[in-house]
């Protein structure tokens, strides 16, 4: 069975930068980062085939990076100029996808 484990979020402020990180388990699979902010859908943000190729929501091209390390089978995603809309749950999973369990999230909360 698939297990994701996120972490690395946190409290940052405007213009400031994070990276989150997600060890899989399970088998190496094409991933995303989603994100969840309160009252809002789940979106996807980000993703990366096995081969490295990646893309990316227009609310975050530009200022974030989604990479991986398939010998230690995590995933990151380097978030660069934060704004406080950016403030959401993250979560990883397949994608495309996503598997039907999910990790815990990291809470990412940005202030002005």
């Amino acid at each position: 069975q698939v297990q994701l484990v996120e972490s690395g979020g946190g409290l940052a402020q405007a213009g400031e930068s994070l990276r989150l990180s997600c060890a899989v388990s399970g088998g190496i699979f094409s991933m995303g980062w989603y994100r969840q902010a309160p009252g809002k859908q789940r979106e996807l943000v980000a993703t990366i085939s096995r081969g490295g190729t990646t893309n990316y929501a227009d609310s975050v091209k530009g200022r974030f990076t989604i990479s991986r390390d398939n010998a230690k089978n995590t995933v990151h995603l380097q978030m660069n100029s934060l704004k406080p809309d950016d403030t959401a749950v993250y979560y990883c999973n397949a994608a495309p996808g996503p598997f039907s369990n999910w990790g815990q999230g990291t809470q990412v909360t940005v202030s002005s």
